[in-house]
């Protein structure tokens, strides 16, 4: 796929470079402040080369503070189908709170917050990357587990047993039930259950593997 990728740090801008070009990915741009992000986004989009994934660090120049989570949030505005995949060195449950505000609608296009630890996990990276550009949505499980201890006290959250903790912040990492169930070493039956049980306790209707992950972010968001 073609790819815009956005960092101000070069050696690990070119790291990333050759990774996603070894997988067979063609980073067609760059960017390596927030200003330049926006305008170089625009110009492909004007001229109908947009990317089929927009790759962006979180803290950029000028400010040095979410001015990379801020352009991708105006470029979003700007070409609402593109899916965006956001890159953070810390967990920051603030910042994910901004990016989900653009993307807990049904028809929202792919969007991922990831830690930058993630690239280290090569094919778990890879996966995260076909999943937002295929229009799903990933979220950092860390970042999840952090927006869960921020609402503690909710009632609903405080029906969910530490197992199905897990599995909720599994869900919004983007895990299928049988991968949740290889990790967590149970049944995919023993899973359905925890899913249809962390749907029951949050008052979410059941729905398919991209949607449950948007609806419970969704409530995640809502709530927060």
């Amino acid at each position: 796929m073609k790819l815009v990728l956005a960092d101000d740090a070069a050696l690990l801008r070119a790291g990333l470079v050759g990774l996603l070009e070894r997988a067979g990915h063609e980073v067609v741009a760059e960017a390596v402040d927030a200003p330049s992000l926006v305008a170089l986004i625009t110009d492909l989009g004007r001229r109908g080369e947009l990317p089929d994934l927009l790759i962006t660090d979180v803290r950029m120049p000028p400010a040095m503070s979410d001015d990379g989570l801020r352009a991708a949030v105006e470029i979003r505005a700007l070409f609402p189908n593109l899916p965006i995949l956001v890159l953070s060195q810390y967990v920051a449950p603030a910042y994910a709170s901004v990016l989900l505000d653009t993307a807990a609608l049904p028809d929202a296009p792919g969007t991922g917050y990831l830690l930058k630890e993630r690239v280290g996990r090569v094919g778990d990276f890879m996966k995260s990357l076909d999943l937002v550009a295929g229009g799903g949505m990933v979220i950092d499980s860390e970042v999840v587990r952090s927006l869960l201890q921020s609402r503690r006290g909710d009632f609903r959250l405080e029906r969910l047993t530490p197992r199905e903790h897990e599995v909720l912040a599994m869900m919004a990492d983007g895990s299928s039930n049988s991968q949740i169930a290889e990790a967590l070493v149970v049944s995919s039956a023993a899973v359905a259950k925890h899913v249809a049980n962390v749907f029951a306790k949050l008052d979410l209707g059941p729905d398919e593997e991209n949607r449950r992950v948007r609806a419970v972010l969704a409530y995640l968001n809502r709530a927060s």
